[in-house]
Order: C-alpha cells, then sequence, then structure tokens
C-alpha cells in the first residue's frame, strides 16, 4: 500500500484482466462493492467470456506483485435494442445491429486512490467501445448514494439522463439507481439539439399549429435534469425523454 505522504508515485500499466488475476479479483470486490457477485461471474471476467475487461498494475513494486491488479474496470457488449436504455437511441437507431458497452464494475484499492486510476481505465473503455463502429455509447448505473460515484462520472463527461426507483434491493432495502451514458460514434439522445433543430423545421414546413407532444416531453425532462443538478431530490421519475 502507498505511502500517502510519499512524492514517489507508482508506475501505473493496463492490461487485459487473465486467469491468474481470479484470486485478486475476487478479493477487491469482496472489499469495495455492497453486492457479492457469484463465482461464475469472476470465471467469466478472467476467461474473457462475453466480459472485455482491463487491469491496472504497479510496475515499480520491487516485489513479485508488480503484476498484481490494483484496479479493474469490466464490460458487456449489449445489442441496442435488446438493452434497456433502447428508447435513449430511438431517433438514429433504423440500424438493428447497434450496440452499447455496459460497464459491469470499477474499482481501484485503497492505497492507489486519487492517481487518476479510475480515469484512465474509463477512458480505455471509451476508447474500445468508439473503436467499433456500430456501438453507440457506454453505459451504466450508479447507487444513487454513492456521491463520489456520481461527481467521478459527471467528471468524465458523462451524462446523467434517468432515475430509476428501487433498482437495487441490498440487505432487504431498496436503493435507486442513476443511470449514465457517454455518447460514442454519432450516437445521442433523441432530444439532442440536432433533433431539437430537425423537430422544429418539420413543424414549420408541415404548419403545424398544435404542440409537439416530443418536444413538451423534452421540456419537462431539461428541468427534472436541472433540479438533479440542483441537488433537490426527485422521486418517480419515469420520463423516456432526455437530454
Amino acid at each position: 500500500m502507498l505511502d500517502p505522504r510519499s512524492e514517489i508515485y507508482p508506475t501505473i500499466e493496463y492490461r487485459p484482466i487473465q486467469p491468474s488475476d481470479l484470486e485478486a479479483l475476487e478479493k477487491i470486490h469482496l472489499a469495495l462493492f455492497p453486492i457479492r457477485y457469484e463465482r461464475e461471474f469472476f470465471l467469466n471476467v478472467v476467461s474473457g467470456n462475453g466480459i472485455v475487461s482491463w487491469g491496472a498494475v504497479d510496475t515499480s513494486r520491487s516485489d513479485d506483485r508488480r503484476d498484481e491488479i490494483i484496479g479493474f474496470v469490466t464490460t458487456r457488449m449489449i445489442v441496442a435494442k435488446d438493452s434497456e436504455i433502447e428508447d435513449l437511441f430511438r431517433y438514429n437507431s433504423s440500424r438493428k445491429d447497434l450496440t452499447l458497452v455496459y460497464i459491469l464494475t470499477l474499482g481501484v484499492v485503497d492505497g492507489y486512490r486519487n492517481l487518476g486510476i479510475a480515469s484512465s481505465l474509463v477512458r480505455e473503455v471509451v476508447k474500445y467501445a468508439a473503436s467499433i463502429s456500430n456501438c453507440r455509447g457506454v453505459y451504466l448505473h450508479v447507487i444513487s448514494y454513492n456521491q463520489p460515484a456520481i461527481s467521478f462520472y459527471k467528471k468524465m463527461l458523462f451524462k446523467l439522463v434517468r432515475r430509476l426507483p428501487m433498482f437495487y434491493y441490498i440487505r432487504g432495502q431498496h436503493y435507486d439507481s442513476y443511470l449514465f451514458v457517454y455518447y460514442v460514434n454519432g450516437g445521442r439522445s433523441p432530444c439532442s439539439p440536432l433533433a431539437f433543430v430537425k423537430m422544429l423545421v418539420a413543424k414549420f414546413w408541415s404548419k403545424e399549429d398544435h404542440c409537439n407532444p416530443r418536444w413538451a416531453r423534452c421540456q419537462e425532462s431539461n428541468i427534472l435534469l436541472a433540479t438533479q443538478s440542483n441537488k433537490r431530490m426527485i422521486s418517480g421519475d419515469n420520463t423516456r425523454c432526455h437530454v
């Protein structure tokens, strides 16, 4: 573990998680997360069975632990039309082969926090997603009371698009979840500024006098998100149109 008073910074390298990381991966998950993961999850991670992952290692260690992971991110590729946020991509989802990358877990051990490791791991995920031509975004859930994680993803320019009431059930208690998305390869919300312009043009040419329902929903969503950013509690937000 690093001495926080030390001015010597470790040399961190990033690599795919491998079978030899199994024990360390299980141990870190148990220490960091309130949810207990099944053994099958870890076996799938280290074998790359449907999961793409990256690990961070401190190669400046002088002992035999220089290749032991001290941080990680695990992800899964999901077909957009089968995902829970398919509606967020409805505006530009004429193709049926569009995909998304879902972040399953992200963590860094205590002694290596505040060194930019988590940020670098997330950048690896975004870079990976952007390299896949039919991928339109990276998304994840954050439990509502985890303010450091919420602030972190906002800093990483993820967009808060939805609040899901009672999404988690942990130790007999329900917790809400915030859903964050980082758009890549032209992916965007159906209520993006470009969508607004196109809707206004369509309205002008069709000479419609009545209000466009989607526009009204977007206005409502803007108000809700602004309220969230002001740290006021909102419950039961079921809107399906966001910016």
